[in-house]
């Protein structure tokens, strides 16, 4: 089969690579569709250190079941399946705690073994979650992404009538924004320094948007209930900070870079009693996302605006770097 190889980081090529058989409790899955992740950018330039090389990326994917391995029911050759990612241990003291995003021996299709920038994967049959008929190959490769958002809002906790400042209308922060809503926020303003990104979110909901987290006070000037900084960029998350109303919430949702820093006043987090959480990955959140995306309080349609080959991967992660578009997906079969 073709694949995409990251032999080490900097270094990919499109190979001839064996077709994956399936072991006992696995399936083959026929690639239909994969998303590019910021992950996957990290992945590539060697900025992800769980990960091995060489190695086939890609976590975010939906496809056909094209093979089952022994022991292995209720599902068949054929089988319409988005898969989650998450390969915890289980046996650790996080996985014992149900918090098997936070395993101590963590590992993902695609970010620790081979993924899904193939035309096949082997994944475990328990991670595979059948697609409804009236869903697209492409949009059931959002489930991944969505599903992340869904924890990142049980992480939040936020009540109904909440006000919410979500900071990046790139996929994420879109995703947020549109859950948010099902969620009972009395309003949610998105900032991005991309007008069109901005013009999407108020298409997709967003009560308010500005260009900045000072124009976006203009209207919230006692601040916001609750903030989520989805960029990773350190300057955002620290403009997001100083957007918490007393009493507040910040949650730092985007990946920054591991050894990024922001000032926080102990002070303030004591006088005005903020709370500062983070949401990592994935929590048992795959399958509530699923039926989200279902019932169409995701616009998924909207979220896909590139699509390439697996010819064209290097120019797909250079789409997502140049931030063009929002999902940008491979397709194998193309």
């Amino acid at each position: 089969m073709r694949g995409v190889v990251l032999d080490e980081p900097g270094k990919i090529r499109i190979a001839q690579v064996p077709d994956p058989t399936p072991g006992p409790g696995q399936i083959v899955v026929a690639v239909r569709a994969c998303g590019v992740c910021g992950t996957d950018l990290h992945i590539a330039a060697g900025e992800f250190p769980p990960t091995p090389y060489p190695i086939i990326p890609g976590h975010e994917f939906a496809g056909e079941v094209a093979a089952l391995g022994s022991g292995v029911s209720g599902l068949e050759e054929g089988d319409r399946v988005a898969v989650d990612p998450s390969l915890f241990c289980g046996k650790c003291r996080q996985c014992r705690r149900q918090r098997g995003n936070l395993c101590e021996n963590w590992g993902a299709i695609g970010d620790t073994v081979d993924g899904a920038f193939a035309e096949y994967v082997a994944v475990p049959a328990a991670n595979a979650y059948q697609i409804p008929d009236h869903l697209s190959f492409g949009e059931a490769a959002l489930v991944e992404p969505i599903s992340c958002a869904v924890h990142g809002l049980r992480r939040l906790a936020m009540p109904p009538g909440s006000t919410l400042l979500i900071i990046g209308a790139g996929t994420m922060g879109l995703l947020l924004a549109q859950l948010a809503r099902r969620t009972g926020a009395a309003s949610v303003t998105v900032v991005d320094t991309d007008p069109g990104r901005l013009t999407v979110a108020g298409r997709l909901g967003a009560d308010a948007t500005a260009g900045s987290v000072a124009d976006a006070l203009e209207d919230e000037p006692a601040g916001f209930d609750y903030v989520i900084d989805a960029t990773g960029v350190p300057a955002a998350a620290q403009a997001g900070l100083g957007a918490v109303s007393r009493g507040g919430t910040f949650m730092v949702f985007g990946v920054a870079p591991a050894d990024a820093r922001i000032a926080v006043s102990p002070y303030s987090v004591y006088n005005d009693e903020i709370t500062i959480i983070g949401s990592m990955a994935v929590l048992s959140t795959f399958e509530p996302a699923m039926r989200l995306l279902a019932a169409r309080a995701v616009d998924g349609g909207a979220m896909i605006t590139d699509r390439f080959g697996l010819e064209d991967f290097e120019q797909a992660l250079d789409r997502v770097r140049a931030r063009g578009g929002l999902k940008v997906q491979v397709q194998p079969d193309k």
